[in-house]
């Protein structure tokens, strides 16, 4: 067996992966298979874009991201959720979004937001339809017995 000498910043991703590891697992990990796990289950990405994300993360600490890892993680889940055709994503220019949160403000509606508003309007619509769909079936019910 040879040793290495790696920094303390290595051994301190070596350290946590090996905890994550033993948790996921329940049994007794090796640094080596903190290696192999690193090697396998990590992508790279270009430097640019990690400096813009932990730009991003320590600019924004208010968001709750406090890794990389972790805002790195929600945004590849989002970006499949869309693909599977989970959600929807509807973009708006910031400045109409902007205005209509200052209206939102102003009027104290039911809502606090532009996402609140555009749920809520969801949902007056598909109400609506509801019933439009009810009196329908109704009419067609009544004009049947009138015969």
């Amino acid at each position: 067996m040879k040793t290495i000498k790696i920094s303390d910043e290595a051994h301190r991703k070596l350290t946590a992966t090996l905890g994550k590891l033993m948790a996921q697992t329940g049994k007794m990990q090796t640094y080596q298979d903190a290696i192999v796990v690193m090697l396998t289950r990590s992508i790279k990405l270009p430097k640019e874009i990690l400096i813009e994300v932990e730009n991003f993360i320590r600019e924004n600490k208010h968001l709750g991201y406090i890794t990389k890892e972790d805002f790195i993680k929600e945004a590849v889940r989002f970006k499949l959720k869309l693909l599977k055709g989970e959600g929807e994503y509807i973009e708006i220019p910031k400045e109409k979004c902007e205005k209509l949160n200052e209206v939102i403000k102003s009027i104290k509606g039911s809502c606090h937001d532009v996402a609140g508003f555009i749920n809520g309007q969801i949902e007056e619509i598909l109400d609506q339809y509801e019933r439009w769909i009810r009196e329908k079936a109704n009419l067609s019910f009544q004009e049947e017995n009138k015969l």
